[in-house]
């Protein structure tokens, strides 16, 4: 049977790339279009120079205030449960506090002057969390870390200088990794996803490795599962299924197994099916129940970002971020209803998911998956079937908001052979990774072919390296985010680099400028900005990590103790609000 498949599958890769091959090249991509040297300049801020300082640096002019740090209370009710900087906050405080490792970040005003901020928290530091660190562990200590976890709604204000969270909120709420959540769409029900914890399986509890994340047009937040296989141990012997996404005895080191059976994977096999999906979440309503949309398969979601076919039909675009996986999209069935915010709840349940083949020269095809309830939980299977390219860890997608052009972040592939190197993915033993970008036939989203080239391969001369994080503002401006992992930062090909940074991209002509680098040991993470252009919120994610990712909670000055700078303070992740002295237009 074996034979016969493998068979299938050659014959279908070579009719798929003879297909691609003749693919007409239609127009050129729009980001590519000329009028670099006529058109007015799009940056007009001084770069900063690289960095290694434990501080947020940004351009003359600009400043950044902290806004939302890991711990401060997230104003569900008056009572605040002040953060303790020796770690003895309880599980119960730690569920109405920020959670650890802010990454995705998007902003839904509710006036002038408020609005609502969605957070993700990616994961824990548990040597930082817990007054001990690991030195002990116990159900307590995994409950506090799951309460860490997750995705946080707050409420902020505009005072006409500074931004501050408004405290109470009846909009504020924490999603942690025990919160209850509906499956909905093909999958929900299905027998991939039944546990004993829930039979029916059409429930999860919680959500967690939320990275990157999305907003749809109706006002709704997508928080995005990644790495959820580091939490789930399998002792036994690991099926084939499980070793497809990555789990392994020994997990990712949080533990949780120990003291919650279901993140054992061997007595409960169907747990890790429960995790990895897209998670829709209503910011505008703390009473509803947060959903994870199975029909958007079931990867390491690393983006969920939304745009409109020239139909109307809703198209998500996301990316599998591990080395050699795949880039999906997904078009809905039904449109879009822009005068009737509830018709549009169950949009995401109905459609059909694509996995994206980049062919050489240029040419692209989006290959429909099945819509079955077994394809969408074997996603990558599925993908792996129809002959789908295997990217150098697709991360973050992001839309031009006037051309439709579309581009990903391809932070690394150190495994790709000289062999491999060719086409989206060129270079071997790809250290610095790369951001590619495509342009859909006709300028449709919904379209099921499309051009791509190469915007930027990433490197010492470029000044930066692993791009992730990709957002475009209203102007046109790519702001493109780094995460150098902390092992690799200070030695080899990155020592000139500096720390991790963010910079911003003139597509038209291709230049790059560095516009703020942040404190020792960060990544920098999630970006938007308010309606006016005038404020821009970013993360800053573990300053401070050391390269096992847990801290030693007796010296955590030792490599930052970043933003409050307090001698016996412990690094914080935290949301910062960037604006210009001047009021000004953020990057002109």
């Amino acid at each position: 049977m074996k034979n016969t498949l493998d068979s299938r599958r050659r014959v279908l890769k070579a009719g798929l790339a003879s297909m691609v091959s003749t693919l007409p090249a239609w127009s050129a991509l729009g980001g590519c279009a000329a009028g670099g040297a006529s058109a007015p300049p799009m940056l007009g801020f001084t770069a900063v120079p690289v960095s290694k300082e434990d501080k947020v640096i940004v351009p003359p002019g600009y400043r950044a205030d902290v806004l939302y740090r890991w711990g401060d209370a997230v104003g569900m009710a008056a009572g605040m449960p002040a953060f303790r900087e020796d770690g003895g906050n309880s599980a119960e405080e730690q569920a109405l506090q920020a959670g650890m490792h802010h990454d995705a970040i998007e902003l839904f005003p509710l006036s002038e002057s408020r609005a609502l901020l969605a957070v993700n928290h990616e994961y824990t530091d548990d040597g930082l969390l817990h007054s001990d660190g690991m030195r002990s562990w116990s159900a307590e200590k995994v409950r506090k870390s799951q309460a860490a976890h997750g995705v946080a709604i707050v409420e902020i204000a505009f005072d006409g200088s500074r931004w501050s969270l408004v405290r109470p909120s009846r909009y504020a709420r924490r999603i942690t990794a025990s919160t209850p959540i509906a499956f909905s769409g093909p999958a929900a029900g299905h027998a991939l996803l039944r546990t004993a914890f829930d039979p029916s399986g059409r429930e999860a509890l919680g959500t967690m490795s939320n990275c990157a994340g999305g907003h749809t047009p109706w006002g709704t937040y997508l928080t995005c599962e990644e790495n959820f296989n580091m939490y789930f141990s399998n002792a036994g012997a690991v099926p084939v299924d499980q070793k497809r996404y990555g789990i392994s005895a020994a997990g990712g080191g949080y533990r949780w197994h120990e003291h919650d059976a279901r993140f054992d994977a061997a007595a409960n096999p169907n747990e890790p099916n429960r995790f990895g999906w897209v998670v829709e979440i209503d910011p505008l309503d703390p009473q509803a129940k947060p959903v994870k949309r199975t029909a958007l398969g079931r990867i390491k979601h690393e983006s969920a970002t939304v745009t409109l076919a020239k139909d109307g039909r809703v198209v998500v675009y996301m990316g599998d971020d591990e080395r050699y996986e795949y880039i999906y999209k997904f078009v809905s069935r039904g449109k879009f209803n822009p005068s009737d915010r509830a018709a549009n709840k169950d949009l995401l349940d109905e459609g059909t998911l694509y996995v994206a083949l980049f062919a050489k020269g240029g040419n692209g095809v989006w290959l429909e998956l099945p819509g079955t309830p077994e394809s969408l939980v074997r996603a990558r299977q599925a993908a792996d079937a129809v002959g789908a390219t295997k990217m150098d860890r697709p991360e973050w997608i992001a839309v031009h908001p006037g051309n439709g052009d579309v581009y990903v972040s391809l932070t690394n592939n150190d495994r790709r052979t000289e062999a491999e190197a060719e086409g989206v993915n060129p270079r071997a033993k790809n250290v610095y990774g790369h951001i590619a970008r495509w342009s859909e036939r006709d300028g449709d989203a919904a379209a099921t072919t499309f051009r791509w080239d190469i915007f930027a391969l990433a490197g010492e001369d470029k000044g930066f390296a692993n791009p992730d994080g990709l957002w475009f503002d209203r102007r046109g401006v790519l702001w493109i985010e780094t995460d150098i992992s902390t092992s690799a930062i200070n030695r080899g090909p990155f020592e000139k680099l500096g720390n991790n940074q963010m910079l911003a991209a003139d597509v038209r002509t291709g230049e790059i400028r560095r516009f703020l680098t942040g404190p020792a040991g960060c990544e920098i993470t999630g970006v938007t900005m308010a309606p006016d252009g005038r404020t821009m919120f970013i993360n800053i994610q573990h300053p401070g990590e050391t390269a096992s990712e847990r801290s030693n909670p007796d010296e955590p000055r030792a490599v930052s103790n970043w933003p409050d700078f307090r001698p016996s303070g412990r690094p914080r992740s935290a949301t910062i609000a960037i604006r210009r002295e001047d009021g000004g237009v953020i990057g002109t």
